[in-house]
């Protein structure tokens, strides 16, 4: 009896479903939007340019910069300039439907992206006026089951505005401006094709929105509710004042959490504001790459002729401007590797311009040679070796460096480039470079320590 059940076989394992991830995303962009005529003068709201790009645009870069491979866009008020725009902005990989009905709701546009995502198992609803800040739908696509990005912390304004949710034991049951809830949409979920059934079955109970379709799905198949991550943001644009606050929310999404002491008080305030302007006419981050690495070598060149004054201005311009290149990309969606490593290289280069420039007009003071050879060299040194080791941690996806407390003591290259302009204008040369070098040591001290301290793992 023992050997007859040692030998019989096993008894198969449970198979568990594999989480789909979506390929396809449906945007909404049929809407009027008669709140926002006057500034949109009656065309499309997604037409609007918020920072820089329309609403669709900015919405379409980034649904494909998330992983998505298509994107279906559903057209109704002032369709022949909307369509034109999506088939513009990302060419091949836009599909665009018109709505006969849109008017009647966003619910009546989505029925006609039916036949568009078919075959599609999983698919992604947005809708084209709701902007997101980074990492918002990235957490959404991640589910792999029919989910709902919600925001349970909305304040009291958007909570009157927004569609409600009702949640329970995380999941969302229902959804309507009428429920008793105080969490509310992000206008993105993800479905399954039955939304289509339930549409229908909403339409011709005289519900032609959304929320109603959503509604009925999840009295289907509950909604996992997503919520919206921490540090994330979101602005449904529908008034003059949405779209104040979606600036104003881009503007301060630029800043990075890794940001130093001073770019935290005094570059990205000016810096992202730089941006803002400019993000409209589109400059390139290169082009501001290549102005920034210039300022900085006009900086070292009058501190290399002990002109501290203008050295100092100008190199700290530098640093403020630096931050622009990498936020206009981020604000136009154009980030590349190809930019991140010319910012590299010309920010070594300046850096290195500029330390020399401190050494060359330290010469003149009471400092012997042998000294001035030693302390610029400790200060370029130190840079370098500091920055190497931020880059080589990245590059082997180590763990990040705690670069906000490092910030705190000036040891960033904000910091460095701050302390160099402070001294310069005080006709101090020596004095920046003993700075920097000291500074540059402890943080490349602190980075190996760090590195030392953690479990070892192959490259």
């Amino acid at each position: 009896m023992v050997l007859d059940q040692a030998l019989r076989p096993a008894e198969p394992e449970p198979v568990l479903p594999v989480p789909v991830r979506a390929r396809v995303a449906v945007v909404l962009a049929a809407g009027r939007s008669e709140r926002l005529a006057a500034i949109t003068g009656g065309s499309s709201k997604a037409l609007l340019r918020v920072g820089g790009m329309a609403l669709l645009e900015r919405k379409l870069l980034s649904l494909l910069e998330a992983g998505l491979q298509k994107v279906v866009v559903v057209v109704g008020h002032d369709w022949e300039r909307v369509a034109r725009l999506a088939s513009a902005a990302v060419p091949g990989r836009v599909e665009v439907v018109r709505a006969a009905r849109w008017e009647a709701g966003n619910g009546a546009s989505l029925a006609a992206a039916e036949s568009a995502v078919q075959g599609e198992s999983l698919f992604l609803v947005i809708t084209a006026d709701h902007l997101f800040g980074a990492g918002a739908v990235e957490e959404l696509l991640e589910v792999g089951e029919p989910a709902a990005l919600i925001d349970m912390g909305a304040p009291p304004e958007v909570v009157a505005e927004g569609t409600r949710v009702l949640i329970a034991d995380g999941l969302a049951l229902a959804f309507g401006k009428e429920l008793d809830s105080p969490h509310v949409d992000c206008g993105a979920f993800l479905v399954q094709p039955r939304i289509f059934d339930c549409q229908r079955l909403a339409a011709a109970q005289g519900d032609h929105s959304l929320a109603g379709a959503v509604t009925r799905l999840a009295q289907l198949q509950p909604l996992r509710a997503v919520t919206l991550p921490l540090g994330s943001w979101w602005v449904d644009v529908d008034t003059a004042d949405d779209r104040r606050l979606a600036l104003r929310s881009l503007r301060r999404s630029l800043a990075k959490p890794s940001d130093g002491l001073v770019s935290r008080l005094i570059n990205r305030p000016l810096s992202t504001r730089l941006s803002m302007v400019l993000a409209p006419q589109r400059v390139a981050p290169d082009l501001i790459t290549v102005i920034v690495f210039f300022c900085g070598l006009l900086g070292a060149v009058a501190l290399g002729t002990a002109h501290g004054l203008v050295g100092g201005l100008l190199v700290q311009l530098s640093s403020v401007v630096d931050g622009v290149d990498g936020e206009l990309a981020r604000l136009q969606l154009r980030g590349s590797s190809r930019g991140a490593i010319l910012d590299s290289v010309l920010d070594r280069v300046a850096d290195a311009a500029i330390l020399v420039a401190l050494g060359v007009w330290t010469l003149n003071g009471p400092l012997a040679p042998a000294a001035v050879l030693l302390l610029t060299g400790a200060a370029v040194s130190g840079a370098f070796l500091s920055m190497a080791l931020k880059d080589r941690a990245a590059a082997l996806r180590l763990p990040a460096f705690p670069e906000r407390r490092l910030g705190l003591f000036l040891a960033g290259r904000d910091g460095r480039l701050f302390l160099v302009a402070v001294f310069a204008v005080l006709g101090q040369p020596a004095l920046a470079l003993i700075a920097v070098a000291v500074t540059s040591a402890a943080a490349a001290a602190v980075r190996l320590y760090i590195v030392w301290r953690r479990p070892s793992q192959r490259a």
